[in-house]
């Protein structure tokens, strides 16, 4: 297998500018330093996005979902976003209490743009704002405050080249091995396959919210 040299590595921003050319108009314009209507429209209408936070121990890319306008427009420099119960690691917290930079990448299903939000995140436990974001009775462990610096669509080339939307692209999970399986090898079948994935299901239903 051929391996990459010091000739054939892109090390430097001017070997970037030869090799992609000039950036266009639109994708120049299209990015702006707060929430435009049309944007707004765009967070409200998406029930899923990425957060990417960066801290001392690394990088974490974690999913966020809830129903479509699950993150709130606060005003058009501030986002607000509920942070539900997940499995407890907390690598995005931890993250932000340690560095405040943030991005978010928003979908739609059936839409090929998405959205792109950097900012910087504060954790919120204010019991007023907690309340804002009850769902079947149960507020949300914390709310991040996004300070808004930069926001942009993304075109739709990459959802289009994947097909992410497309029916005929949707896997059977029983395809791919199950989470149980994978918990199962990678310890050692400390923890049983069989039983992980039977009661996986009824968890995930009471511990949604």
């Amino acid at each position: 297998m051929p391996s990459d040299d010091a000739a054939h590595l892109v090390t430097r921003l001017d070997q970037l500018a030869e090799l992609f050319g000039e950036v266009g108009e639109g994708s120049v314009k299209k990015e702006v330093g707060f929430i435009h209507p049309h944007y707004r429209t765009l967070i409200e209408a998406s029930p899923f996005a990425v957060l990417a936070t960066v801290g001392p121990d690394g990088l974490d890319a974690s999913p966020r979902g809830d129903p479509p306008g699950f993150v709130v427009v606060e005003d058009e420099k501030t986002l607000l976003v509920p942070e539900r119960r997940g499995n407890n690691r907390v690598d995005s917290l931890r993250n932000i209490v340690q560095d405040p930079r943030v991005a978010l990448i928003f979908l739609i299903p059936g839409v090929g743009e998405t959205l792109r939000v950097n900012g910087r995140a504060s954790i919120s436990i204010e019991p007023g704002l907690l309340q804002r974001f009850e769902m079947q009775g149960k507020p949300p462990s914390c709310v991040l405050r996004i300070a808004v610096d930069a926001v942009f669509f993304q075109c739709a080339r990459a959802i289009q080249r994947s097909r992410l939307w497309d029916a005929a692209s949707v896997r059977e999970r029983s395809s791919l091995p199950s989470t149980g399986t994978i918990l199962s090898a990678l310890t050692q079948a400390s923890i049983d396959a069989d039983t992980y994935d039977r009661e996986l299901p009824e968890r995930q239903r009471r511990t949604l919210y």
